[in-house]
């Protein structure tokens, strides 16, 4: 009996010893996504499903924001894999939303634009979702409200003004996505803020800004002066 052992295991621990001593930023892609792969797949080689999953989305950050009936397409990425993969994507926004927690919104604005980037920039249909402040502008709630197609997603003002009264809201952030990757907003995206806005004047609610998402950057309605 042969008492050669797998090829792999000899790359595996040379990778954990880059990572240790050079640390994340001094791999590829594919070499950190191997690397997390090792503790779900502990009897393969990962690299070919590493590059596979690379070369499937892009980068790392589009293979962890993948969802999941699009992950398991990938030869060798199962039920358990999959699941492994997202809970990465998971813990990152958990981060971003204990980052954001307690702190006016207004002054965090650069981690509530990157936190929704992480969370919506890489989805392959629209989704449109409202962060509700209260009167001293920290975050109440973070909520999806509509999940759409690649380039609509059906948004009603009033559900949008009555949801923020429910929760005592003072203000609101509107985001959504351009699965496109063009994240200029549309003759409707305007119609639609426009309504928003106006619903929410005569009770005191606020918009502050509405943010179109796109894996390409984002735009800033207020920036553009376009609120």
């Amino acid at each position: 009996m042969s008492d050669d052992k797998p090829h792999y295991l000899g790359h595996r621990d040379r990778l954990k010893t880059k990572f240790k001593t050079k640390g994340a930023n001094a791999l590829e892609d594919y070499e950190l996504l191997e690397l997390y792969l090792f503790r779900s797949i502990p009897r393969r080689d990962t690299k070919p499903i590493a590059k596979d999953l690379i070369s499937k989305f892009g980068n790392f950050a589009a293979v962890i924001s993948a969802e999941y009936t699009r992950l398991i397409e990938v030869k060798g990425v199962g039920d358990a894999v999959a699941k492994d993969i997202m809970l990465i994507n998971a813990a990152s926004l958990r981060m971003m939303q204990n980052d954001l927690t307690d702190k006016p919104i207004l002054s965090s604005w650069s981690a509530l634009v990157q936190y929704c980037q992480a969370a919506m920039a890489y989805k392959t249909v629209e989704e449109f979702r409202i962060i509700f402040l209260n009167k001293h502008n920290r975050i109440i709630l973070d909520e999806v409200q509509q999940r759409g197609t690649i380039d609509h997603t059906p948004v009603y003002p009033r559900e949008v003004i009555k949801r923020a009264l429910e929760l005592a809201a003072s203000a609101i952030v509107l985001v959504h996505n351009h699965p496109s990757g063009d994240s200029t907003p549309s003759p409707g995206d305007i119609k639609m803020t426009n309504q928003i806005i106006e619903a929410g004047k005569p009770i005191g609610i606020s918009v502050h800004d509405h943010l179109i998402i796109s894996k390409d950057g984002h735009t800033s309605f207020k920036a553009h002066g376009l609120i």
